[in-house]
Order: structure tokens, then C-alpha cells, then sequence
């Protein structure tokens, strides 16, 4: 294991920002992972993944300990379910596609989303109709002071919309180093609610879509509204869809009868913060080298050489309009570090 000094983060965050870890040093192991930590244990330090969820607004004088954990395998299986195991380094989609190649059903409706293993349950991540929680069995996580391991399970998670106990009460206590899902083997629940993923099966002239079939049309219309981050720097949806009172969503729809929205409950409604977002006119929109995607108003994009503070002001920005002119507040879903 190598310890660089003063090590430039931009190929290590999909923002592309140019950022300084003062230390940076890559773990390929739990026992690589468990002597750093040792190694280390008076120094901060800060984790990495698949840098896809962060926004970097300053150089971090810290310890920087990339995750790089790699494999999968599975650990057991009936004639309808499996049960995988994914170390926390392995890069998402790549692991969505492998579940679909071998017939495992389950993960198809999260194709390319960027980022690695590791770091889906703290977000709790979601696409088209379906969520981490819906095949998560548990994770193995590695106390970063004791350097213990300890299981957590579905429940110990505490998932929410894009939340886990991970971001709240055991936040830089753990470090996730593998996860566990159950898929389905056959009798697969082919989740085609959201329309896009029907006009896009509709388009392809698929009557019975199969797992691969949904994966190939969320594929496409992620592509068709989501820049790469490899040619434009990004960290896909930057903002929640925010979720309000069915009297407030009420209101708004009085004056803007076009509102889309998605019923959560007897009493509650989820706004989509892109629509919210367009309708402010903040669509396209460029400040500097920080924008606004012009195929998707969630996406905040950094056009070359925007720092994160500049992207950070930008955000602020769209929040604060929205905040005035919808009365409703939209958080980001990106980590600001």
C-alpha cells in the first residue's frame, strides 16, 4: 500500500473538480482496509468510494482511504431466489449488468446509475420505481475506530427516501465493505410503472419485456437525458424530489394546473424537483463553467474547470427560487464536502 501526498481527486470524483487530498492511499482488502485504519487511527481521515455522490468544495486535510474492495459471489440459493454477495469496490452498473446476464432479477430499473457498491445503501439509491431496500439482505461494515466487523441488516439500516442510518446516527463510524441482495431466479416482478420505461419498450416494439429488455430501456433514457460524467462532469440527480402536504401541492396545482406529482401517502405528495426546477427557468442555464444540464434541470454539470463552490452557488441559487416562488424547499441529495 502506497501513501501519496498532496494527490489530486479530480479523476476520483465524477464532478470532475479539481480538489487536493493532503494523504490519499487506495484499500483493495478488508485486511488492507483494517491496517490502515490501524496504521492511522490518530489521523482524520475521510472515505472513499466510487466518488459519484459528493460535491467537493475544498482540498481535504485528511487521510484519503479509497474503498477499492473487488468480487462477488454467490452465497446460496432455492429454486427462487439467490442470495449475492457484492464487495463494496465493484462499480455498479457493471454489477447490475451481471446480475442480469445471469438471469437474476431485482437490480434491472438501477442500470447506470454511476458509483460504486458500497456506497448504494447509504444513499439508499432509487430508480424508476424501485430502491436498494427492495433486495437488500444486509452489508458488513468495518468499525473505522475499533476495526471490528459488524452485519447490519435491513431493518438496522433504517432506509428512507435516499436515507440510512449511515448518513445520521452511525455516520463515519462504519465503513461498508460488502453487500448482500436477494434476487429473484424466475417468476421475476417486471416493474415497467414509471411511463418512460413503457413509451421506451413501446418504441422498441416489446410486448413481453424481459429483465435485459427493461435494463436496455432505462439504459436509454438515462443516457437520452443524463451527460456522461466521463465527458461532462456530473453527479446525476442533485436534488430530492421534494415531498409536501396534499394541501400545499393544492395550492400550487391552482396556478400551475400542469404540476406533475406522485401520491407517498393519504396525506403527503412527491413534487418532481427537475419540473420544479425548469419552470424556474433554471434549465440549460450556464454560470461559468457551472450549469444546469440542458436534457435534465436535476442535474447540475460542471462544463471544464468549475470549482465546487462555484457549482455549490449554483445550487443555492436554484433552492432559494424555488424557496420564493413555490414555497417549497428542495434539499440536495449530493453530498457537499
Amino acid at each position: 500500500m502506497t501513501i501519496h501526498s498532496n494527490f489530486s481527486l479530480k479523476k476520483y470524483n465524477t464532478f470532475g473538480i479539481e480538489a487536493k487530498a493532503k494523504q490519499f492511499v487506495a484499500a483493495h482488502s478488508t485486511e488492507d482496509l483494517k491496517t490502515i485504519l490501524q496504521q492511522h487511527a490518530s489521523e482524520p481521515k475521510f472515505i472513499l468510494g466510487g466518488g459519484s455522490n459528493m460535491l467537493l468544495t475544498q482540498d481535504i486535510k485528511a487521510l484519503v482511504i479509497h474503498v477499492d474492495l473487488k468480487g462477488k459471489k454467490i452465497l446460496k440459493e432455492d429454486e427462487d431466489f439467490v442470495w449475492v454477495e457484492s464487495m463494496a469496490g465493484e462499480n455498479w452498473h457493471e454489477f447490475v449488468l451481471w446480475t442480469i446476464d445471469q438471469n437474476f432479477g431485482g437490480l434491472e430499473n438501477m442500470s447506470l446509475i454511476p458509483g460504486n457498491v458500497g456506497t448504494t445503501p447509504v444513499q439508499n439509491i432509487g430508480a424508476y420505481g424501485t430502491e436498494i431496500k427492495d433486495t437488500f439482505v444486509s452489508c458488513e461494515a468495518i468499525n473505522s475506530v475499533t476495526q471490528e466487523m459488524k452485519t447490519f441488516t435491513k431493518e438496522e439500516c433504517r432506509f428512507g427516501y435516499r436515507e440510512s442510518i449511515f448518513k445520521h446516527e452511525v455516520k463515519d463510524q462504519f465503513i461498508i465493505t460488502s453487500v448482500v441482495f436477494k434476487l429473484t431466479k424466475r417468476n421475476h416482478h417486471i416493474n415497467i410503472s414509471y411511463g418512460d420505461i413503457t413509451k421506451e419498450l413501446e418504441k422498441e416494439g416489446v410486448i413481453t419485456p424481459t429483465l435485459k429488455d427493461v435494463s436496455n430501456a432505462v439504459i436509454a433514457i438515462r443516457q437520452s437525458k443524463l451527460p456522461d460524467p466521463k465527458e461532462l462532469g456530473n453527479s446525476g440527480s442533485f436534488f430530492k424530489n421534494p415531498i409536501i402536504p396534499k394541501e400545499a401541492y393544492e395550492k400550487i396545482k391552482a396556478l400551475h394546473p400542469e404540476m406533475p406529482h406522485y401520491v407517498v401517502s393519504e396525506t403527503d405528495v412527491k413534487v418532481p424537483a427537475g419540473w420544479l426546477i425548469e419552470k424556474a427557468g433554471f434549465k440549460g442555464k450556464r454560470f461559468g463553467d457551472a450549469g444546469i444540464h440542458k436534457n435534465q434541470a436535476l442535474v447540475l454539470v460542471n462544463y471544464g474547470n468549475a470549482t465546487g463552490q462555484e457549482i455549490l452557488n449554483v445550487s443555492k441559487n436554484i433552492q432559494a427560487t424555488i424557496l420564493k416562488e413555490f414555497g417549497i424547499a428542495i434539499e440536495a441529495e449530493v453530498n457537499v464536502i
